[in-house]
């Protein structure tokens, strides 16, 4: 399983290393500490220190003393609580509790067990004593941190199973001298790390002989069904069903064999051989992955690794995108767009991202606002007919100026309102399949263009475009994943002599975490071919058409093909990066 930038049943760790520092003459002995500094996690866990430093003030020869205190904070959106613990050393410099002074042999050893300051008989020693925030809590002993490099390599500070929870730990350090130590500067580096407590999980389901299982996997916030899929036999291939579930702050990231996410990942689309034992069937869980903040304030693509997958909240409706880098180095989005177009949205132009005069998100009247559409091919092949609300019917010429004007709607999508309330197979009423949008939907615009890539507006999120069709096969979007999969540039069908054939890259691009769907295409007032192809806007037009992905179980043609402007096919965003 490649890795989760999420941690939903596992832990999730923040570490903030803290160096320190020892400066001893003859009556003073100083630690300083660096400060005001704070790492975020998802799910949100950080840990700061306050703007203090540690001073250990006229620590004599032979005596002992304590510095003054740094207050560490924690807060954390997790569910369960966590534990926040700390110990000393690194993989580098420092691999000893001890504090050490360049270039000489002498050292102030860790305090071995622990002990009030007025207790410590011990020269050349030091350790740390903390206090939790709270009514009724005192100082503990002073004793000795572990090492990081320890089997039980952690002492706890805090360790909390509230939810929503924010605390703080008061920390100081306590030192014995002797007489005879030289002076000067000891160091080391103390580590704070904080876990978040692993969530709760949903209990694992049971399965009927050669069938296939979808769970929820989810305790909270999960809208949706679905049946179970039959004819599962043992070593028999079969496409797994587009989720029907949704989940509330979190984006979909395929399907797993285990409910803790340690098995198997599948694309929700993807051709899998059954195993060779069936008796108690497949059983699959939906992988969630929680929201990480805003699409359009991201900027985290630089930090991940082929295959890291993250979740991202559209800003404009609050619907939550499961997002990771794929093969060619680029972060896409690996959910379909499911944007709706509602007054709400288009009251104060928000629904696209950048196109006309609002300075958050661009003006936008290339969607209807409450219009039902009917298009279909017509016998000139420059034209398409529209009816709908309006009376009558209008001929619109797409290579005229009159095109401007005309509102091209997004094809009201029952996968998102009306779902089916238990589907057992591709019926097009899955709810990731998303919405459908026309290609002057797609770009944000009912301008004509007949040639070149127009993504720089699109209705995707500010920082995120459409991909980019063929130009040229070094520049079009989904060409480039093609050949980071192993595929050729120009697609690849059954009946070539390439190599992989298209069956081998239509699964690649359905396998975890591509994710692609048979998502199908709006045509003529009516979806079709849901469950058997896929189709995906690029953003590159020619003439009345635009080139988009799409492929089937026998061939994938990477954005080297057109189609209608006018027809209605899925979104996938990719970062901008």
């Amino acid at each position: 399983m490649k890795r989760l930038l999420y941690v939903l049943l596992i832990s999730n760790v923040a570490v903030l290393s803290s160096f320190i520092s020892f400066s001893m003459n003859v009556s003073a002995l100083t630690y300083s500490e660096a400060v005001d500094v704070s790492f975020t996690f998802n799910p949100s866990i950080s840990v700061s220190l306050s703007a203090a430093d540690l001073i250990i003030n006229n620590l004599a020869p032979g005596s002992a003393d304590d510095s003054n205190t740094i207050t560490v904070s924690v807060s954390s959106n997790t569910a369960t609580g966590y534990v926040l613990s700390a110990n000393v050393g690194n993989s580098t410099t420092y691999n000893t509790r001890n504090l050490i002074k360049s270039g000489s042999a002498d050292n102030f050893a860790s305090i071995a067990f622990g002990s009030s300051l007025a207790s410590l008989t011990t020269d050349d020693t030091w350790g740390f004593s903390y206090k939790p925030s709270g009514s009724g809590t005192s100082w503990t002993n002073y004793s000795g941190l572990p090492l990081y490099s320890d089997t039980n390599n952690t002492a706890t500070l805090i360790s909390t199973t509230e939810a929503m929870d924010s605390k703080s730990v008061q920390f100081k350090i306590g030192a014995k001298a002797s007489s005879s130590i030289s002076s000067g500067t000891y160091s080391n580096v103390i580590n704070f790390i904080l876990v978040a407590n692993p969530e709760p999980t949903p209990a694992p389901i049971a399965c009927s002989a050669n069938t296939i299982c979808y769970s929820s996997n989810a305790l909270d916030n999960v809208e949706g069904t679905m049946g179970d899929q039959g004819s599962a036999t043992a070593g028999s291939t079969k496409t797994l069903l587009a989720s029907n579930f949704s989940r509330t702050g979190f984006g979909f990231a395929g399907w797993n064999t285990a409910p803790d996410y340690s098995g198997t990942s599948y694309g929700p689309n993807e051709d899998v051989t059954m195993p060779s034992d069936m008796s108690n069937g497949l059983p699959l869980y939906a992988i969630w992955v929680k929201s990480a903040g805003a699409m359009q304030s991201w900027n985290g693509c630089v930090g991940l690794n082929i295959g890291d997958v993250t979740a991202l909240t559209d800003a404009r409706d609050n619907d939550t995108y499961a997002v990771a880098k794929l093969a060619d180095g680029k972060c896409w989005m690996i959910e379909n767009l499911r944007l709706d177009n509602t007054a709400d949205h288009n009251s104060d132009g928000s629904l696209a991202q950048g196109y006309g005069t609002s300075s958050t998100y661009g003006n936008f009247s290339g969607l209807a606002t409450a219009e039902s559409a009917n298009f279909s091919d017509s016998t000139t092949a420059n034209s398409i007919y529209y009816s709908g609300t309006q009376s009558g019917t209008a001929s619109i010429n797409i290579g005229q100026t009159d095109y401007a004007g005309f509102r091209m709607p997004r094809y009201n999508n029952t996968n998102t309102s009306t779902r089916a309330s238990n589907p057992t197979a591709n019926s097009g009423a899955m709810y990731s399949y998303g919405n459908y949008y026309t290609w002057s939907a797609a770009i944000a615009d009912t301008t004509y263009y007949n040639t070149g890539d127009h993504g720089t507006t699109s209705i995707c999120p500010t920082g995120w475009r459409l991909p980019i069709g063929q130009q040229s096969t070094s520049s079009m979007s989904f060409g480039a994943l093609s050949v980071a999969l192993g595929g050729p540039a120009g697609g690849a069908k059954a009946d070539s002599s390439s190599t992989p054939t298209g069956a081998v890259m239509s699964k690649a691009f359905r396998s975890y975490p591509n994710n692609f769907l048979y998502s199908g295409a709006f045509v003529s007032s009516s979806a079709f071919l849901e469950g058997s192809f896929g189709y995906y806007w690029s953003s590159t037009a020619v003439d009345n058409h635009s080139y988009h992905l799409n492929f089937s179980s026998w061939e994938v043609n990477p954005g080297t093909v057109t189609t209608e402007k006018y027809s209605g096919q899925s979104i996938r965003c990719i970062f901008n990066s």
